[in-house]
């Protein structure tokens, strides 16, 4: 490697390498090194010693016994004491250079304001988007060793949810699999269940989630106070224990650290609590977002469990070494040998996953968009800023000329315009700091957002850090080109020129007209990007639902009561929907176990008779009582709704779905036909009603069965739907009252209109296009500012031609007509640009359009036209200038 000091001497300037001042060094200390020599020797020779002697007696009073070791120390010392002074030089400059900055700012306050406030929307936007992302993508999962942690998920045909397994598969999996160090598992269909709180306050329905006795072991999460669940605790019937969430134990118990060991009522059934989960792990927003937990209880890894089906979401932890690539190849082999040892278990499936890139799921296209946007307008930012920089600069060639004539060298100019560019992006900066926390506060506070992990959302240490760079490279950015052409040049050249008012106006002013182009290149991506989103968004908002959720409000009902059989609790159900009916206002009232856009379930279903290759088909049940498909407006395509008598006593009738009708029976008419349900419960098929959006908007709707919730009993809560002109506040309290006089135990506070139930569905899209279209907004109203900027300075330098122009007779009009022209030509090469990059983006965003195709016409004709309508607004201000100059006048100033 070469020396650095036989670097070429414009790579060392460029570098600011220090080597001349260490030759210094260097060479002074060598110079008083043989003049101490000579003076010394000549002493100890005056005192009666040899030459020799007096020269080897000098060098040890140095330190040295040679001179090579003595000029080593003395060159060591005085580069040290180079190396500080230049040091404190390079403070003490820098020092000047920031109070000279910040008197500049305070000089030109409306200049400073304009600056900060760009670089503080570049900057707020990479900073909050930087902190919304990093939950999920960036920083690990808030458990032990994260990245050995996986999503073990069923596997199940198309409109089936499929991410759950039996117990039995658990405990199979556990015994033969041996690159997991632990599995464990958790109830997937928690917010079915119902567990109502009586004392400490108004009764109150939670929502408890059940999990395997090793689910916190396997996570690496310890409880805050108390302790995991114990064995007997996690039996069949055994020992009633739970473990409360932060939040719940917080709201309902004020954080009381003595809660540990005392029981409380569920259910009727008093219930130790023995421990409090840390404010770090929030289940319900880790693993089920916009929804709530209260509680963990025990889950019994037993065969009583297994006869639920598929109700278990399992978690694996891999050894040290595994993969996940080499855990689904074992699984694979595990379940093809159980398949063949058992035929039942034809179903038996699994696919292996990151947990950090399940929980991230499909958000993750999402937050990559979001953050090329944020990147986009800290793009058009720095080009903005740059532009106003190369404009101002123009006016400082005269003050620059003379401090050079004075002796200050480029490098010195270059040096203190680029602190001022960054000085300018540090109180941008420190203002973005601020916008961001105000964003991500929000974004954190938005519960009803179906993000996971929305409520570590914030601006910390590491976004700040993040802040910090993005700041520094801002102001480097924007200040190098304006720095690089006000500092070069000769001081008579530029003197001269400055005083004839134009120093390389043509460059300059086709630099300043580049950055305007891409700035608008940049806001025509942005803004397809956002017109991609909103039409897809208002196809998504417009699909036909399958059911009216104007007017119907949706009550969460779950009674303790114990009940002599199924029967009676059947007739209580009725008996608070007979009430409820009652209630002034209320038109239409019906119950089911399912409502739309939740959780799903899937049930073995064949037409009778039939045989199949293959598996057996699935649909979604959904137990509802005689009045659910009137009161939530599904509308009939054939047969007859449920009545009163189809009863608990009468035959079995089930109504299905168009997908269902035409899966189980193709070509054929489904009415008056019979299905199986598992392997021998035979139901007739009495009426078709039309598909419902059960699980996205954005999915079709799967094969989907109604039974009669008194014939099939299976149900814990039920969701109670009231259809009424009155808005929910006014029903609520008439509903409250109907549903106390049945039960005066049940919570009565849990509802929510079904409009709210929808618009929580399409959250996570309304986010991004919410926060894409700020970004795209914030694009185009920088690129009409540089628009602005860029032809009211072209103006200014153009007054003596435009005199002269309009002297020669010219038109007013013709001026404006040229200033417009040269606008709409700047912005229309910036759209072409930009449409092709929008052209080749659109297609990496594909999975986040609905009904919308990538080169969507309307998107990139809407969006040229916006951007050509805005420039022409933004030309007309310096066109009308330009137009009404006094020819005279210029000719005079010139």
């Amino acid at each position: 490697m070469s020396s650095p000091d036989r670097l070429p001497n414009g790579v060392r300037r460029l570098f600011r390498l220090p080597l001349s001042g260490r030759r210094r060094a260097r060479a002074d200390a060598d110079a008083e090194l043989e003049a101490f020599l000579e003076a010394r020797v000549e002493q100890l020779v005056a005192r009666g010693m040899s030459a020799a002697d007096a020269r080897a007696e000098a060098l040890r009073r140095l330190g040295g016994a040679t001179l090579d070791e003595a000029r080593a120390r003395l060159h060591h010392s005085a580069e040290l004491r180079e190396e500080r002074m230049r040091a404190s030089e390079r403070l003490e400059t820098a020092r000047h250079d920031v109070r000279f900055a910040l008197r500049r700012m305070r000089g030109e306050p409306g200049f400073a304001t304009f600056a900060t406030l760009i670089v503080a929307l570049g900057v707020a936007a990479t900073t909050a988007v930087f902190s919304v992302m990093s939950p999920l993508l960036l920083r690990p999962l808030p458990f032990r060793e994260p990245e050995r942690l996986v999503w073990i998920a069923g596997v199940n045909g198309p409109g089936l949810s499929g991410t759950t397994s039996r117990v039995f598969n658990l405990r199979d999996w556990r015994a033969q699999a041996r690159s997991f160090e632990a599995m464990t598992a958790y109830f997937a269909f928690f917010e079915y269940g119902s567990d109502n709180l009586v004392g400490n306050g108004p009764p109150e329905r939670l929502v408890g989630v059940g999990v395997a006795q090793d689910f916190l072991d396997v996570l690496g999460v310890r409880p805050q106070l108390g302790r995991n669940f114990v064995a007997e605790e996690s039996v069949w019937n055994g020992r009633p224990a739970v473990i409360l969430t932060h939040g719940f134990w917080t709201r309902r118990f004020a954080a009381d650290p003595h809660i540990v060991g005392r029981a409380i009522t569920l259910n009727n059934v008093p219930t130790t609590v023995v421990g409090v989960l840390p404010r770090s792990f929030d289940f319900a927003s880790t693993f089920a977002p916009a929804s709530r937990v209260d509680f963990l209880r025990p889950f019994p890894i037993v065969a009583e469990t297994d006869r639920w089906g598929n109700t278990l979401s399992i978690i694996g932890r891999l050894k040290p070494g595994a993969s996940v690539r080499t855990a689904q190849a074992e699984l694979d082999l595990i379940n093809t040998r159980l398949k063949q040892a058992d035929p039942a278990r034809w179903g038996l499936t699994a696919a292996v996953t990151g947990l950090q890139d399940h929980i991230a799921g499909d958000f993750r296209p999402a937050l990559l968009l979001l953050a090329a946007g944020a990147a986009l307008v800290l793009l058009v930012a720095c080009a903005n800023l740059s532009n106003l920089l190369l404009a101002r600069a123009q006016f400082r060639h005269r003050e620059m000329a003379v401090r050079s004539a004075l002796g200050a060298g480029r490098r010195r100019l270059l040096g203190q315009l680029l602190v001022e560019s960054i000085v300018l992006a540090t109180a941008g900066g420190a203002l973005g700091v601020l916008l961001a926390v105000a964003i991500t506060r929000w974004v954190a506070g938005t519960s009803a957002v179906r993000i996971p992990l929305l409520g570590s959302v914030a601006v910390d240490a590491r976004a700040a850090a993040f802040t910090v760079a993005v700041t520094l490279l801002t102001g480097l950015v924007v200040g190098i080109v304006p720095a690089l052409q006000v500092s070069r040049g000769g001081e008579a050249s530029t003197l001269r020129d400055a005083a004839r008012g134009s120093s390389e106006g043509r460059g300059r002013g086709a630099a300043r007209e580049l950055l305007v182009v891409a700035e608008v290149a940049v806001a025509c991506v942005l803004l397809v990007g956002g017109g991609l989103l909103a039409r897809s968004f208002v196809r998504v908002m417009h699909v036909d639902l399958g059911f009216a959720p104007d007017g119907a409000v949706a009550w969460q009902l779950g009674t303790s009561r114990e009940f002599a059989n199924d029967s009676a609790r059947v007739a209580f159900y009725e008996s608070i929907v007979a009430r409820v009916s009652a209630v002034p206002g209320v038109r239409e009232v019906g119950l089911t176990d399912t409502p739309p856009l939740g959780r799903n379930r899937s049930w073995t279903i064949r037409a009778e008779g039939a045989t199949y290759d293959k598996d057996w088909p699935e649909a979604f049940p959904r137990l509802v009582d005689a009045r659910y498909l009137q009161a939530m407006r599904i509308p009939l395509v054939g047969g007859r709704y449920f009545t009163a008598a189809d009863g608990a006593a009468a035959p079995h009738v089930v109504i299905l779905n168009r997908t269902a009708a035409k899966t189980l029976f193709p070509g054929r008419d489904a009415l008056g036909r019979s299905v199986l349900l598992g392997d021998h419960d035979s139901w007739r098929v009495v009426g078709v009603v039309a598909d419902v959006r059960h699980q996205t908007l954005e999915e079709g709707a799967g094969s989907e069965m109604y039974l009669p919730f008194a014939q099939k009993p299976d149900f814990g809560t039920l969701v109670m739907v009231v259809r009424s002109p009155l808005p929910a506040t006014s029903l609520a309290a008439g509903v409250a009252a109907a549903i106390r006089a049945a039960d005066p135990a049940m919570p009565t506070d849990d509802f929510q209109p079904l409009g709210a139930v929808v618009d929580r569905a399409i959250s996570p899209r309304r986010f991004v296009l919410q926060i894409l279209g700020a970004f795209a907004a914030t694009a185009l109203l920088l690129a009409a500012l540089g628009l602005y900027a860029v032809l009211s300075y072209t103006v200014s330098q153009r007054v003596r031609e435009l005199g002269i122009r309009m002297a020669l007779g010219e038109s007013a009009a013709s001026v404006r007509r040229r200033v417009v022209a040269r606008t709409l030509a700047l912005t229309a090469a910036g759209v072409v640009i930009g449409s092709a990059v929008a052209a080749a983006g659109a297609r990496l965003i594909g999975s986040l359009l609905y009904g919308v195709g990538a080169a969507d016409v309307p998107t990139f004709v809407g969006t040229a036209a916006l951007l050509l309508a805005t420039a022409a607004l933004a030309g007309y201000l310096p066109a009308r200038r330009a137009s009404s100059t006094d020819p005279v006048e210029a000719l005079r100033a010139s």
